[in-house]
């Protein structure tokens, strides 16, 4: 395994491959691996010849400053955890290799990224967009992996490459959960004891509430959710939404969509969680 950092170094090297006719699946993360992530290297292990991981903090999608002051970085440790999964190449660019330029540019993906994590974090898939269209041209990759725990991040990636016609396949991997049911996230370390002890209720909760669905309507499921999180003295619900898995607009009844979640943010302190539950996929 080998640690890139210039991105004519990686671009050399993806030529190579491509000429040899390996496919490449990339797996882009912003570091402060665990269990989650290495379940992506697998999957995209098992589906192309060659796996490129990225690991960039990505300054452009924090809209709080502290946020992306106290996001975790260890490259060494990063390293060390790649090490047993079939990434071949590991692509560490600075800030100033992905924006040698200023990156001004804008998006339009409609209503998508206007809801949820959209709307509390203005500009969040801005910066999405811009990272991911610019390691994309770096890394030219023939299928991309990305965790279903970033519900919507995943609807906006794969909206991207259908505006890019870019060809590459978007593949949405499973969430990976502690022993308690708790999503992995990397800002899971972050977290205090009482806070970690009272964080599985978020799923706890979730999974509870498909079978209240069953027999209550969208707006009971609703406040369901929120009222039993909020419970908590250490969580604090941003928002909970019943969507369109498809379009993520928000869902009035049960019946109106064959594709239906849940998608909640919560405070920890200032630790922000997110989580989703799948209701109804046909």
């Amino acid at each position: 395994m080998e640690i890139i950092t210039s991105s004519s170094s990686l671009s050399a090297k993806v030529e190579a491959l491509k000429k040899a006719a390996k496919s490449i699946g990339f797996v882009p993360t912003m570091g402060a691996l665990h269990k989650g992530h290495i379940s992506l290297v697998n999957i995209a292990g098992k589906n192309t010849d060659v796996v490129i991981v990225s690991i960039f903090v990505n300054p452009t999608q924090f809209n709080n400053a502290m946020d992306l002051e106290r996001y975790p970085r260890d490259i060494h440790k990063d390293a060390k955890l790649l090490a047993d999964t079939p990434c071949e190449l590991i692509f560490a660019p600075t800030v100033k290799e992905i924006y040698p330029e200023p990156d001004n540019r804008e998006f339009d993906f409609g209503q998508i990224d206007k809801v949820m994590e959209g709307y509390y974090r203005p500009g969040h898939f801005r910066g999405v967009a811009q990272v991911v269209s610019r390691l994309f041209d770096i890394v030219q990759p023939d299928k991309a992996f990305f965790g279903e725990k970033d519900f919507q991040q995943l609807a906006v990636v794969r909206e991207l490459v259908r505006q890019l016609n870019s060809g590459i396949e978007i593949v949405g991997c499973p969430i990976v959960r502690e022993a308690d049911g708790l999503a992995m996230s990397s800002r899971n370390m972050l977290l205090n004891e009482q806070q970690r002890n009272s964080a599985p209720l978020i799923a706890r909760t979730l999974s509870e509430s498909c079978k209240f669905a069953a027999s209550h309507d969208v707006e009971d499921t609703v406040k369901y959710v929120i009222d039993t999180v909020n419970a908590s003295p250490e969580l604090k619900v941003e928002y909970f939404n019943v969507v369109d898995g498809n379009t993520l607009q928000s869902l009035k009844a049960w019946g109106e969509s064959d594709y239906v979640v849940g998608c909640i943010a919560v405070f920890a302190g200032e630790i922000r969680l997110i989580d989703n539950v799948v209701y109804k996929k046909n």
